[in-house]
């Protein structure tokens, strides 16, 4: 039987997590070996809020019955987990060896400079979120710079405040911060 107090914190979990969420760890519960669906419930999660904050693991392990040291323990182990907001749109540099060679770290560069952030950070406005990749598979286009699901090939620094102005990045009012 449970205690008082685990329902209340699996009621206070059940608020912080979606519904569909919450359904599905009940129906891995009802699972032999629950906790091997972990790595999966936390793709939902992210999949819902675009990262995993710290409510959102210790809400999972709560429901899930796992020391959250586990659950937080699980998802910094893989680099596809994200544990801060990521932006509207995601913008990755590609640093495999042909990319690098052809200058896409002064890409990279200029990228942090205009946008004011480091990899794997947000700007503030949660407009734009920085990543880098070690391949994209397009060496003959390089250097290589992703944004969203758009590849851009043979970028050169100049280049990429036009780039972000596509996706309405204004230079001239980030200049003026």
């Amino acid at each position: 039987m449970k205690s008082e107090l685990m329902l209340k914190e699996e009621a206070k979990a059940k608020v912080i997590l979606p519904e569909p969420v919450v359904s599905y760890i009940e129906s891995c519960r009802q699972k032999s070996r629950p906790e091997s669906h972990l790595i999966s419930v936390l793709h939902k999660v992210q999949e819902h809020f675009g990262y995993l904050a710290k409510e959102h693991m210790d809400a999972v392990s709560i429901l899930m019955q796992i020391p959250t040291a586990k659950v937080t323990g699980v998802a910094s182990f893989y680099h596809y987990f994200n544990f801060t907001p990521r932006g509207k749109h995601r913008i990755s540099i590609c640093l495999g060896t042909a990319c690098f060679v052809k200058g896409a770290g002064k890409v990279l560069d200029r990228l942090k400079e205009l946008l004011a952030i480091d990899v794997g950070q947000t700007t503030v406005d949660r407009q734009f979120s920085i990543d880098v990749a070690r391949c994209v598979g397009a060496c003959a286009l390089a250097p290589v710079m992703l944004v969203d699901d758009k590849v851009y090939a043979e970028v050169k620094p100049d280049q990429v405040a036009k780039i972000l102005g596509e996706y309405g990045f204004d230079a001239k009012k980030a200049a003026g911060k």
